[in-house]
């Protein structure tokens, strides 16, 4: 199995610090938010060398800080990562540029099953960047069976051994879930009882913890039984500790997509306008799916992907592996994407997690 992330990466952008590229001189600059260790980043340097363009990368936690740092005039990027409800906001919000695909003509390579989704119905605002679900990963050595329901991270019988995820849509997501409730309910009773079962585990000492990217060490390093996060995130973790599992419970889970958008004030059109079109080519897609084991919306990518892993690494890929980063679609039947809900039950979703009192 690769093993590829660097220890730089992990402490500097998981930490949201600026990675500033140290190519350039022609003065042309491209400032670029996404996620922590979300990026290959020897793709940074062949993006410099080839075009001169120096890259300035910073990572955000969560789409909800993502959003606060843009309403808040904190932040200065020309592109950004957000996923799929958010994209949906922030078009509705008018803060996202039309993009020009003449300049992008690698948005022909994206898999038509990334086009023309809910966010961005007419193509005008996104570049499709990965794809995955989210579920349960849990350490076998810490559990009594394997675990196939979300009732698992609300189950006194792993208290203080559990990680719940730190971003409201997707910990009030998981509740509604559990409860047999789609993600996307706008039914006030339903989420307010979604937000007394969050509120119950927590009063019960269920949680550990509320994490972001510190469910890596966590994980790793058996600290904690049981944590909702991401797919492509827990194949990194296995990496280091293969006493690790990954389920997209029997409920259902969230199927999303995150895309590559410019903002309305961009400094740096064009220059985004090359990155974008880099980055989903064919050969960055693979090199990327390799590093961050994500799903690419690149078909090309996405098929020839184990043909290059064997090359690569002088072994098959695992089939199981492969499925748990593009879930088949029996799975993606199963799971839902987040939409983005009118404003008074964003309004109630704030409102309930800072009664919550967890976080961000």
């Amino acid at each position: 199995m690769k093993k590829k992330l660097a220890l730089a990466l992990a402490t500097v952008l998981a930490c949201g610090l600026l990675f500033t590229g140290c190519s350039g001189g022609s003065g042309r600059v491209v400032n670029v938010c996404s996620w922590g260790e979300y990026i290959d980043t020897d793709l940074i340097t062949q993006f410099e060398e080839e075009t001169g363009i120096t890259v300035n990368y910073q990572t955000a936690d969560s789409n909800e800080i993502l959003y606060s740092q843009l309403k808040n005039g904190g932040a200065n990027y020309d592109v950004i990562v957000p996923s799929d409800y958010m994209i949906a906001r922030l078009i509705e919000e008018d803060m996202l540029a039309e993009l020009n695909y003449d300049n992008i003509p690698n948005y022909s390579k994206i898999d038509d099953a990334y086009k023309g989704l809910s966010f961005d119905p007419e193509n005008k605002y996104t570049v499709p960047y990965s794809w995955g679900t989210l579920g349960i990963i849990y350490n076998t050595t810490m559990v009594d069976e394997p675990i196939t329901s979300w009732n698992a991270m609300f189950d006194t019988a792993y208290a203080d051994n559990v990680l719940m995820i730190n971003n409201s849509r997707d910990a009030l997501g998981i509740a509604l879930l559990s409860l047999g409730y789609s993600v996307n309910t706008t039914d006030e009773a339903q989420i307010r009882e979604a937000y007394e079962k969050l509120a119950k585990a927590k009063a019960d000492g269920v949680y550990q913890g509320w994490v972001m990217d510190e469910v890596f060490q966590k994980m790793e390093q058996g600290n904690a039984a049981i944590a909702a996060y991401y797919a492509g995130d827990y194949l990194t973790m296995l990496e280091s500790n293969p006493d690790l599992a990954y389920v997209v419970p029997e409920e259902g889970s969230n199927w999303f997509v995150d895309a590559m958008c410019v903002l309305k004030d961009a400094e740096h059109k064009e220059e985004a306008e090359e990155w974008i079109n880099f980055i989903c080519g064919t050969e960055a897609s693979l090199a990327n799916m390799d590093y961050i084991w994500y799903a690419s919306p690149n078909a090309e990518a996405l098929e020839q992907y184990p043909a290059y892993y064997e090359e690569t690494y002088g072994e098959p890929l695992d089939q199981e592996l492969y499925e748990i980063m593009a879930a088949p679609q029996d799975v993606l039947d199963r799971c839902e994407v987040y939409e983005n809900l009118p404003a008074d039950t964003l309004t109630l979703y704030n409102d309930l997690w800072v009664e919550l009192g967890v976080g961000n």
